[in-house]
């Protein structure tokens, strides 16, 4: 799975996950450290990248627009280092896959490095701004979103 990192995470990020087997950029090797947000999620949907972030409006992005793609991971937490959220988001990652592939958003709010791997708790509707319907699944430490 192909990942951007957003100017607002480490470049630490890209390097752990490209250590993990995945391939990782971060923003700053490919675009403007100013650029706008659209822009960074313009990219990462022409170039099939999941977009990681700790920025709260590139789910809004997605969600307020009729794209499906990119899909984004968004971490929420005090520590935002991969010794802190690296095995939670490879856990989410791993999880969520199939919902990252299809069009999603995952978030994971307060993981810790030695949580355990999210697991499935039940279905949830996710925006009422969007017109199209969406489906959600809920995890221990992740909330992913496929788009229908």
């Amino acid at each position: 799975m192909n990942f951007l990192v957003d100017m607002n995470l480490s470049p630490h990020w890209a390097d752990f996950l490209n250590q993990a087997g995945h391939m990782a950029v971060h923003w700053s090797n490919v675009g403007a450290p100013t650029a706008g947000d659209v822009e960074v999620m313009n990219w990462a949907a022409e170039h099939d990248h999941v977009v990681l972030t700790a920025d709260l409006d590139f789910p809004a992005i997605l969600a307020a627009n009729t794209r499906q793609r990119p899909s984004v991971i968004l971490v929420r937490s005090d520590v935002l280092t991969t010794d802190a959220l690296g095995s939670a988001v490879l856990a989410a990652i791993q999880q969520a896959r199939a919902e990252l592939t299809a069009g999603a958003i995952v978030s994971l709010k307060g993981a810790i490095a030695d949580a355990p791997a999210p697991r499935a708790i039940k279905p949830a509707i996710m925006g009422p701004r969007n017109p199209r319907h969406q489906s959600a699944l809920m995890f221990g430490a992740a909330l992913a979103c496929r788009f229908l």
